[in-house]
């Protein structure tokens, strides 16, 4: 998914209009619904401190708007493809349904992985048993890694995930 369509996505759960957006970034009143148009349609993508003013405002991590782009099927299979050749991804069958694995043993980085994996496995068991609430889920994915406090994370930048 392009960085214009996770703007496009947290201003709507936020309740932004593009012109109140655009104006909460410095923008000017006449251009600012033209100017988040085009971050949000690809015809311009922010720089590093523009997404870092835009996280700000929408009240998530700015890797949260940096994610990979997975537009079509075909990118999201390469995704995959290179998490298993970098991390020690593999697909699995369990019980009939298909299961994404990751063999820690692979290297260090591959066990970092299965560690921030466990650390979301926690979190949606405590979402499923009612112990928080989805806006407490969505705050702790949203802003991942500042609100997981399970364990240290790796250094490693979420680019070079893919």
């Amino acid at each position: 998914m392009a960085i214009g369509e996770r703007i496009h996505f947290f201003r709507l759960l936020r309740g932004m209009t593009q012109k109140y957006l655009g104006m909460a970034l410095g923008f000017p009143e006449k251009s600012a619904d033209v100017r988040l148009a085009q971050y949000e349609t690809g015809s311009r993508t922010p720089k590093a401190d523009l997404t870092a003013a835009l996280a700000q405002v929408l009240d998530v991590s700015p890797h949260a708007l940096s994610v990979p782009d997975i537009d079509s099927y075909v990118g999201l299979m390469h995704t995959l493809f290179t998490l298993e050749d970098n991390y020690g991804l593999k697909i699995t069958e369990q019980d009939g349904e298909l299961a994404l694995q990751v063999d820690f043993r692979q290297n260090k980085d591959a066990a970092r992985l299965h560690e921030m994996l466990w650390a979301w496995q926690e979190q949606a068991a405590k979402l499923e048993a009612g112990e928080i609430s989805q806006e407490e889920y969505d705050r702790w994915r949203y802003h991942y890694p500042e609100y997981d406090s399970s364990q240290i994370h790796a250094k490693v930048p979420p680019e070079s995930l893919i």
